[in-house]
């Protein structure tokens, strides 16, 4: 249905039940009291469905805009945990396959193992050299030496 007809189909919905309730008031009103009564009152409904729609769009928009702030989030902290495993991969001393990376709004948790306390420290420099890193949360445990 195109949206003229829809707009029409609605206003004469409205007028024509508009007019049944103006039918139950007062006896004494005349047709064109009863009319002008009917004609105001789509007027209040039409101008409410205008705010609904313009609020809507709104909602809309805050929606689509907070989504996408999310998704630019979500990207930026998988980049980091890609830059901070790349970084321990390339260190002699660390295993990355031994210690995971976890990044939530630029903050970086590290767990998993390392060989030597010196080692562990080493983690901790490489996770916060890595731009957009805003902390470091080491928990790191050191292997027990046999």
């Amino acid at each position: 249905m195109k949206p003229s007809t829809r707009y029409t189909t609605l206003a004469a919905a409205i007028l024509a039940s508009t007019l049944v309730v103006a039918c139950g008031e007062r006896e004494d009103a005349t047709v064109g009291e009863r009319m002008d009564g009917a004609v105001n009152e789509a007027q209040q409904a039409g101008s409410q469905m205008r705010e609904d729609a313009r609020q809507a769009g709104q909602d809309m928009q805050a929606a689509g805009s907070e989504a996408a702030d999310t998704i630019a989030r979500d990207a930026a902290d998988a980049a980091i945990t890609a830059k901070v495993n790349a970084a321990l991969a390339a260190d002699t001393q660390l295993s990355a396959l031994a210690i995971d990376v976890d990044t939530s709004n630029g903050q970086v948790e590290l767990k998993g193992t390392a060989p030597t306390a010196a080692a562990k420290d080493r983690a901790t420099t490489l996770a916060a050299a890595v731009e957009g890193v805003v902390k470091v949360d080491n928990r790191l445990t050191v292997e027990a030496t046999s």
